[in-house]
């Protein structure tokens, strides 16, 4: 193998090859980035691979060949030499004989041991037939609006996985849900809606963050296969392959959101920002024994508390409108500022079905998103306690 590149067009990619490959475990050629030179009647292009088993990464890029052939090398140390170079024209040359890759630029010379390419395994091609084409900064945005709600407990199977779910006149459910908050954004694609297995598509958590950490503003190419799940960018150069989580089940999310239409229902529309803003203050006063902020409800404002036996206490009162029969509930501070924070909307709109059921949370400007929290049950000594 022997070929001259300009650092500019391969740096991106091989930086995202290098981030999937394990550091230290594994076989060294897991631990390798796979280089493949090839002429084609379209041009010559460098092929960089890598895989750590479960996520799968190919890369395509133009490049001069003046000698075709593969070499797997050092991820790790090859990106990093690869970065610290300056912009320019870079000559990559394979000794066979001895197994040494050359990294030449200008008066700099390196030298890199080679993986025996007898190890070289080529990964599968992204599968064409149904593809769909999808915005890739919209992908990205629906997994940042569900993410935070997947469990982090691979154990806990479905719970640690995002679910895609089709469902009536092409609308697709993207879900995410850890046992006490569930989050959804809904859109119609009628095309993603047909792709989408009967049971919905799941993806471990671990593989979300990977996905969302790649994609980008640009479009992109989706399809799923028997075990896994693909995606490539709209210009074909670059393409992700990730596991399906086929064995796990998922909750029917339909019900979590059918009991936010049931009946005897409180609602309560206060504005986002200075719900925000006073639940900052009160976790001043939250601590380890009371990490929760307690609301009480009137038909113009809502209060706002919280307390702590070494911190304090304090109240805020905010202007709302509130109906129904619902007193008080009390929330986790923390959580609660998370969830507010993913949303858009100037006003938030609550539906409560009881002091210890589920809170649903929508807004008029995060169209089809909504988020569910699950309160704290405290005592009723807690409300009327002062110190």
């Amino acid at each position: 193998m022997y070929l001259t590149v300009k650092k500019e067009q391969i740096i991106e990619g091989l930086q995202k090859a290098a981030s999937i490959i394990p550091s230290k475990a594994g076989a060294a050629y897991l631990r390798s980035i796979w280089l493949q030179a090839v002429r084609s009647p379209e041009g010559d292009r460098l092929t960089i691979m890598s895989t750590d088993v479960n996520i799968e990464f190919t890369g395509t890029y133009p490049v001069e060949i003046q000698e075709e052939g593969t070499a797997g090398v050092n991820g790790r140390a090859f990106v990093e030499l690869l970065r610290r170079l300056p912009g320019g024209e870079i000559s990559l040359k394979l000794d066979e004989a001895t197994h040494i890759l050359s990294v030449e630029q200008g008066r700099r010379s390196y030298k890199l041991p080679t993986v025996d390419p007898v190890w070289f395994q080529p990964l599968p091609p992204f599968p064409e037939e149904g593809a769909v084409l999808w915005s890739g900064d919209f992908f990205q945005d629906v997994i940042d609006r569900v993410a935070f709600c997947i469990s982090d407990d691979d154990s806990a199977e479905g719970l640690a996985c995002l679910y895609l779910k089709a469902g009536e006149k092409g609308n697709v459910d993207v879900c995410g849900l850890n046992g006490h908050q569930f989050a959804m954004v809904r859109f119609i694609n009628d095309e993603l809606a047909r792709l989408l297995p009967e049971n919905g598509l799941l993806i471990q958590k671990k593989y979300v963050n990977e996905l969302r950490k790649w994609l980008g503003s640009d479009e992109v190419m989706l399809n799923i296969s028997e075990r896994r799940f693909h995606v490539r960018t709209g210009s074909g150069s670059e393409t992700l392959s990730i596991p399906r989580s086929a064995n796990f089940s998922y909750p029917d999310h339909l019900s979590f959101l059918a009991r936010l239409d049931g009946d005897h229902t409180s609602q309560l529309d206060v504005d986002r920002r200075e719900t925000l803003n006073a639940l900052d203050r009160l976790l001043i006063f939250n601590n380890d024994s009371d990490r929760c902020t307690y609301f009480r409800f009137s038909p113009q404002e809502v209060e706002l508390s919280a307390q702590g036996q070494e911190t304090g206490s304090a109240t805020e009162h905010l202007e709302g409108a509130f109906s129904g029969d619902l007193e008080f509930i009390a929330f986790p501070t923390r959580s609660l500022m998370d969830i507010l924070g993913h949303f858009q909307s100037q006003s938030l709109h609550y539906v409560f079905t009881g002091a210890e059921g589920p809170c649903g949370i929508t807004g008029s400007e995060d169209a089809q998103y909504t988020v569910i929290l699950m309160p704290m049950k405290i005592g009723d000594a807690v409300y009327y306690t002062e110190e």
